[in-house]
């Protein structure tokens, strides 16, 4: 009896520990996304949120739970909530628009780039215009 208690101490201590471990590679890659992010805006200068954008053709980046559209001169920079754990893996973002236009609250599906399953769900932020700064 003795042993099964020892035994099932052991593996919850193990399981707190690699929570812990898990934990901290978490926010070691939160903070690489943070400055991954910082420098990509660095020089650009952020405007008044906006609840909707157009779609464009243009380069999305993840950063971390952030996704940030290249406009070509203008960026767009985005907050998802919820759990779109896929954008920290690169997976695949796919978006379904109701209308004409990228709206804060519209689902975002995250799809593993191996076996095409999804992988997360979470909805877009206000949309941040970001211009160059002038010299």
């Amino acid at each position: 009896m003795r042993a099964a208690v020892a035994t099932a101490m052991l593996v919850a201590l193990a399981g707190c520990v690699s929570s812990a471990e898990q934990a901290s590679r978490e926010a070691a890659v939160d903070a690489r996304a943070a400055e991954r992010l910082e420098r990509r805006l660095a020089g650009y200068v952020a405007g008044t949120p906006q609840a909707c954008i157009q779609p464009f053709r243009a380069n999305s980046s993840v950063y971390g739970n952030t996704i940030v559209y290249d406009a070509g001169g203008r960026l767009y920079r985005t907050d998802t909530g919820g759990g779109c754990f896929g954008l920290r893996r690169d997976d695949i973002i796919v978006t379904r628009t109701v209308g004409t236009q990228l709206c804060r609250g519209d689902l975002v599906r995250t799809v593993d780039r191996t076996s095409g399953f999804q992988s997360g769900a979470c909805s877009f932020g206000d949309f941040i215009p970001y211009t160059r700064a002038r010299r």
